[in-house]
């Protein structure tokens, strides 16, 4: 097959190869040793996230999860916070604002965990220091009436969003940016569910996971295939709408896909292509969202947009919204299925490396490639838990698969080297017209050979015609109408 945007290139040598990539009109060029990938410091660099590290640095600059608006009850909406290192409070007041605060109080450091919501804010039961949204001090009850000291207070607050039941906060410098215009904020709600689960490591593995399309040949690999009724919300367990094949099908039987991606203005654009007959490609198109997001579908009608959060170096949370394009979210058995695998109010796996992730070497021989069950959330938890903590990158060798992964930590790099120096990442997110962020467009479908790059784009925008709500699938008026021709 002819290879397109973008230009990859491997020059073999005796002890590196170099990854050249075509990002617009420029090449980014990186050499890595095979031996060791990324040195220690340039792994720390990627994986803490901590006040005042560069990767820190960058993820403050990107809207980020920080709690399920179900985790704030209505008897008290209040919950404890880590996010990326800092301990934190959300709090949502009567009139319906959300206020994302330090958790210990400035004045001698109590947990407002604690607090009492009232007065429009969130008091501390020590002394009675009562805080806003925005981190101002409006009453210290016990200083003196002509006191202006609480003008002098200043605690840690982050501005927040809520959209389609996750509250997102930006905790960078400056005013926030608007959020993009992606279908999972654009879908009415109805449309849409969300849901979180701890897992037990570094964010960076957890998102490595999700750009790396080849493992799910293999990690995810069903020895029987199952209807999209049985499937209803769970990844793989579908047919395109061009054939009557199950995906689980189409990856088991054609396991060593062709990788490609592209640079966007969301982040990277990932195709897995694997040719089924002289006439046909199964195109699977999947998206990762700069920085720690990605969008991939789950069937014809959903797809999910993920992000990967840490909570500290050494664990994280993944978010999701499910995003349907024409027919209502079944909310309940969406809700359902995952508290099969997760507790609640702590939203932990039932399965996880304390009972051996359910594996069961019967169902290994017999039914998946695994041993641990059905789904694959539960795969790809142990996927990125068994490499530790920390994944130790300076051990690995990386192949030809791993395209994406490695151009996205050149990404990464270079973006946090451009914050440094007082710029701006290259994928930002923060265009002058937020609708220009949009999508983005995620699909499975089957498509002609010699003209499989334009057709899974008609597809997309034929199936998105049939929304009540999605918009153009690209903001390029002049392309949008050209796949409509």
């Amino acid at each position: 097959m002819r290879r397109s945007a973008p230009a990859i290139a491997l020059f073999g040598t005796l002890n590196s190869f170099k990854l050249e990539v075509l990002v617009g009109p420029t090449f980014l060029n990186h050499v890595l040793d095979t031996d060791q990938m990324l040195n220690a410091e340039q792994n720390r660099l990627v994986t803490e996230t901590g006040p005042g590290t560069g990767c820190g640095d960058l993820m403050r600059h990107y809207w980020q999860p920080a709690a399920l608006t179900e985790e704030l009850t209505e008897e008290r909406p209040v919950v404890a916070v880590t996010l990326m290192g800092e301990e934190l409070v959300l709090y949502r007041s009567d009139d319906g604002e959300y206020g994302l605060v330090g958790r210990h109080c400035p004045h001698r450091g109590a947990d407002l965990c604690y607090g009492r919501l009232e007065d429009g804010g969130l008091r501390c039961p020590f002394h009675g220091w009562l805080f806003d949204a925005q981190g101002k001090c409006l009453e210290q009850p016990a200083e003196p009436k002509d006191s202006n000291f609480h003008t002098k207070i200043k605690h840690t607050a982050y501005p927040c969003i809520e959209r389609n039941g996750i509250v997102f906060t930006f905790m960078g410098p400056g005013n926030p940016p608007p959020l993009p215009a992606f279908d999972c904020f654009e879908a009415p709600n109805e449309f849409t569910f969300a849901f979180k689960g701890f897992v037990d490591c570094n964010w960076l593995q957890l998102n490595e996971v999700g750009i790396d399309p080849a493992h799910a040949s293999f990690l995810h690999r069903f020895f029987e295939d199952e209807t999209d009724d049985e499937g209803y919300g769970q990844q793989f367990r579908f047919s395109t709408e061009e054939n009557d094949v199950a995906i689980t099908k189409v990856l088991r039987e054609y396991d060593c896909p062709e990788i490609d991606f592209e640079t966007t203005e969301t982040g990277l654009r990932l195709y897995a292509l694997r040719q089924l007959n002289d006439d046909e490609m199964h195109v699977r198109v999947t998206n990762q969202i700069f920085p720690n997001a990605i969008i991939i579908p789950i069937s014809n009608e959903i797809m999910l947009t993920q992000w990967h959060v840490p909570i500290d170096d050494t664990t994280s949370w993944w978010y999701a919204i499910f995003s349907s394009f024409t027919e209502k979210v079944d909310k309940d058995r969406m809700r359902a299925d995952r508290l099969e695998l997760y507790t609640l109010p702590d939203y932990r796996p039932r399965k996880h490396s304390g009972n051996n992730y359910g594996f069961d070497p019967q169902e290994q021989k017999t039914k998946t490639y695994t041993g641990m069950g059905m789904d694959i959330n539960v795969h790809d938890q142990w996927a990125v838990e068994s490499l530790g903590t920390v994944q130790d990158r300076t051990q690995e060798h990386l192949g030809t698969t791993d395209k994406a992964i490695i151009a996205n930590r050149k990404l990464m790099m270079k973006a946090i080297d451009a914050i440094k120096n007082g710029g701006e990442p290259e994928i930002s997110l923060r265009p002058a017209d937020p609708t220009e962020c949009r999508g983005p467009v995620a699909i499975d479908t089957i498509s002609p050979v010699a003209t499989w790059r334009d057709a899974w784009k008609k597809t997309a925008a034929e199936r998105r015609s049939r929304s009540a709500w999605a918009q153009e699938a690209w903001p390029d008026t002049e392309t949008a109408g050209a796949l409509k021709t």
